[in-house]
């Protein structure tokens, strides 16, 4: 059972300034919550329409109708769990290795899915733009498949960042080097922008390595990649 004010509760933390004041978010599906649960992330609460998660402390966990989970769920079609954890503090940014840098994306499956390719390639370290989607968006948190649990990210002024940094920065850009063809360091900071715009003005000037994907195809009539699938081959090459 869940009372009106734990719905209105939990619903509020579909929107970005309610988890803020809160420090809380949600987690939906049970291949999601079981990743959180074997992380460091703290269980606030958990719902389920059914007993699973035998593991969790009868205290911190409720049986609910699947009407009930619907109106506290932040999906079309909701599954049979809904999680709500804490936020954890950000751990500190340290300047080795390969980190990516995301310049103002604002598709929520894209952020998901970038953080599971970066899970995928080993790459542990993100920041962020601020104007950036929000990583505990609950849409951002269900695409990650549990990968937000094993990737660091950290929101800040990009620009500030990037000119301080020691490390090579690389960008991708329309008409950049063969990413094909470069000598690819192991450390860097690289580069991905907005889903429309690319990588904005003020980015680009901090960038002294421009990479391109190039295009096979005979006509060469597609504009440009979804930044997720251009993200996968970029990590890829670096990986190489």
């Amino acid at each position: 059972m869940v009372s009106k004010n734990q719905i209105k509760f939990i619903s509020s933390l579909h929107l970005k300034k309610n988890r803020i004041t809160n420090q809380l978010f949600i987690a939906e599906g049970v291949k999601v919550i079981q990743e959180l649960l074997k992380s460091n992330f703290i269980l606030e609460h958990l719902y389920c329409t059914e007993p699973i998660f035998d593991e969790v402390n009868p205290i911190l966990k409720s049986i609910v109708s699947e009407s009930d989970l619907k109106k506290i769920s932040a999906l079309s079609t909701p599954n049979n769990c809904l999680a709500v954890f804490k936020i954890p503090v950000t751990t500190p940014i340290i300047e080795k290795g390969i980190i990516l840098a995301l310049d103002d994306i604002r598709d929520p499956g894209n952020l998901g899915t970038i953080l599971r390719l970066c899970d995928w390639f080993g790459i542990s370290q993100v920041i962020c733009s601020e104007q950036t989607v929000d990583l505990y968006n609950p849409k951002v948190v269900q695409a990650t498949m549990g990968s937000i649990s094993r990737v660091n990210v950290s929101y800040l002024n990009l620009e500030s960042f990037l000119q301080k940094t020691t490390l090579p920065i690389f960008g991708t850009f329309m008409d950049g080097s063969n990413v094909y063809k470069e000598n690819l360091p192991k450390e860097a900071i690289v580069i991905m922008g907005n889903e429309a715009n690319g990588i904005s003005p003020e980015i680009e000037n901090t960038i002294k390595n421009r990479l391109t994907i190039p295009r096979f195809g005979d006509l060469q009539l597609t504009e440009s990649l979804n930044v997720a699938s251009a993200t996968a081959i970029i990590l890829s090459e670096f990986r190489r």
